[in-house]
């Protein structure tokens, strides 16, 4: 159990992620069962669980070096979950948390009753709907509320067209509730869980798809669990494990034509990506992009936004996007696909893989691997790592995380896939291009541990290079590099500093086949000229007639230039 603090301070903005991460994930799979709307994909729960999967490591990287204030504590929860935000659901409590951080971290001027630093005089509750005592108390409680408010108020603006029976619905009833509570932050956080379950429970009579699923809405299901956690943080209570009403199993559902995409009949792509634009460009945005899809939400601001729709044609909802700003971290999910996957049939083994560049995911997709794409700064967390597990839907997989730094990350979901039934083999692969020469050994229908054998052997005589640009000036085991240089890596350790691409790139490879090889990988990053490619291959040929080259496009969030040398 994490340390439970008496205030609505830092420590209680920390145990809340931590509580409300753990709740959703006891509460995945079951959420994920009763999705139905607005699209039957199962996976409602999921992405409610990366989102604050993200949104709690940002809380704890903020606790990583001195204490931070309840208002960095609260804007580093909401801004985990805008740039971790997963499908609608998870867009939508990323909005929510924001608009609580615009009141909590706002301070005593906030207004609406908020006085004194937020539980400065609250104290423990013997009950679940007790308070402090004292003017501090009544003052968080009424901060609180006031936050519980904004956060809805805030989502139904972000939403295109909102639609009741939904956790739009759920937040709602949750924030009245709060407004009307006794004093104290405890008092306020209760009425609010409890007004959300309340409201949940209404949530089929509200929305025909849920009623003729007999299910309620998976989304406010995560609402209620993270109110929950809310309690609990200020509280130090307990709360039974809340039960998701509905069936063992998502109820196949006829759409009713007056309701918003409520099946297969609608959009067949979903397309989530962050923008940095100003506000002028993302009304602009919201037009454009409501008039080509449904599901539209876009939450975020000053800057920095996170954009959710279900569209026909996703190029030109990401056409919309580069017209109002600089959109990024572009996910485009095609329902279709989506619902085959999570068909109850298993295959015997699979391949995850990790991979860094969209040309090698689509490589290694082609070559029959689920892939978890990592971009530059950000490696997967181990939720993702999980997810891309189970949507293998194998009953055994070799995980290829191709990339030191994640071993840790990879044993853990790993060890969580094997509670879960799944057998599953980690290859200790370092690089993309050491994944790449173990997959191409990959035998699904050998036996499993012969598999892991031989990918494993392929993958530890591939030795591995990198080019990469220094972004500072920094101490490295070359020397000094300036901002700008080329760094040239071998088996991860800076070996050479050039002032140019081609140069330093040449200079690697020599490094690496003095010791011998018989194949040589290069994969391009986006920027790199063909040019490149076909001096390393002329260098190749007229140095080592007995070595292949093969070159492959690494693609968007690739590094400049990967090397392997077999």
């Amino acid at each position: 159990m994490p340390h439970v603090p008496p205030t609505l301070d830092a420590d209680a903005v920390r145990t809340w992620s931590s509580l409300a991460l753990t709740a959703l994930g006891r509460a995945r799979e079951d959420i994920d069962a009763i999705n139905v709307y607005p699209v039957a994909d199962g996976d409602t729960g999921t992405n409610l669980y990366l989102t604050a999967e993200a949104a709690a490591q940002a809380v704890e990287d903020a606790f990583a070096a001195d204490p931070p204030s309840l208002a960095d504590a609260v804007r580093a929860y909401a801004h985990g979950a805008l740039i971790g935000a997963r499908g609608n659901s998870g867009t939508i409590l990323a909005q929510l948390l924001r608009g609580m951080a615009e009141v909590l971290a706002a301070g005593p001027a906030a207004g609406h009753g908020a006085g004194p630093a937020a539980g400065q005089g609250e104290g423990q509750t013997a009950g679940p709907a007790g308070g402090g005592a004292g003017a501090g108390a009544a003052e968080a409680g009424r901060r609180l509320a006031h936050a519980l408010a904004r956060a809805a108020e805030s989502a139904y603006q972000a939403v295109a067209h909102p639609v009741e029976g939904t956790m739009l619905t759920v937040a709602s009833a949750a924030a009245r509730a709060a407004g009307s509570a006794g004093e104290g932050a405890v008092a306020v956080a209760w009425s609010a869980y409890d007004a959300a379950r309340t409201a949940l429970e209404k949530t089929p009579g509200q929305l025909g798809v849920l009623g003729r699923a007999g299910v309620v809405d998976a989304g406010g299901c995560g609402v209620v669990a993270v109110l929950g956690a809310l309690w609990q943080a200020l509280s130090g209570g307990e709360l039974d494990p809340e039960p998701v009403r509905g069936p063992a199993l998502a109820v196949p559902v006829q759409p009713d034509p007056c309701e918003q995409d409520a099946g297969a009949d609608g959009p067949g792509y979903e397309v989530i990506f962050l923008l940095e634009a100003q506000d002028e460009p993302v009304e602009l945005l919201r037009e454009r992009l409501d008039a080509l899809g449904d599901s539209l939400v876009v939450v975020g601001g000053e800057g920095l936004w996170n954009v959710h729709v279900h569209v026909d044609d996703p190029g030109a909802a990401v056409e919309a996007g580069i017209e109002a700003g600089r959109p990024y971290r572009i996910r485009i999910t095609h329902f279709a696909d989506q619902r085959r996957a999570a068909l109850p049939e298993r295959v015997q083994r699979a391949v995850v893989a990790v991979v860094p560049g969209e040309g090698l995911a689509g490589l290694c997709e082609e070559a029959g691997a689920t892939c978890v794409l990592a971009r530059p700064g950000e490696p997967p967390a181990h939720a993702e790592l999980l997810d891309a597990i189970r949507r293998a839907h194998a009953r055994e997989v070799v995980l290829l995380p191709n990339d030191a730094e994640l071993r840790r990350t990879a044993a853990g979901a790993a060890e969580q896939a094997r509670a879960e039934g799944v057998r599953v083999a980690v290859i200790p692969t370092r690089s993309a291009v050491q994944g790449l020469a173990a997959l191409a050994v990959h035998d699904p229908d050998g036996s499993f541990d012969e598999d892991v054998v031989t990918m494993t052997s392929a993958a530890g005589a591939t030795r591995y290079g990198e080019l990469a640009v220094a972004e500072r000036q920094s101490f490295t085991s070359a020397g000094i590099c300036q901002a700008g240089d080329v760094l040239g890596l071998i088996e991860g350790d800076v070996a050479l500093i050039g002032d140019e691409l081609t140069a330093t790139a040449e200079a690697v490879l020599a490094r690496m086949l003095g010791s011998g090889g018989e194949l040589v990988t290069l994969v391009l990053g986006p920027e790199v000229p063909e040019a490149l490619a076909e001096r390393l291959e002329t260098y190749v040929r007229e140095r080592h007639l007995a070595v292949d080259t093969v070159v492959y496009q690494g693609g968007r969030h690739s590094a400049p230039l990967l090397i392997g040398v077999e």
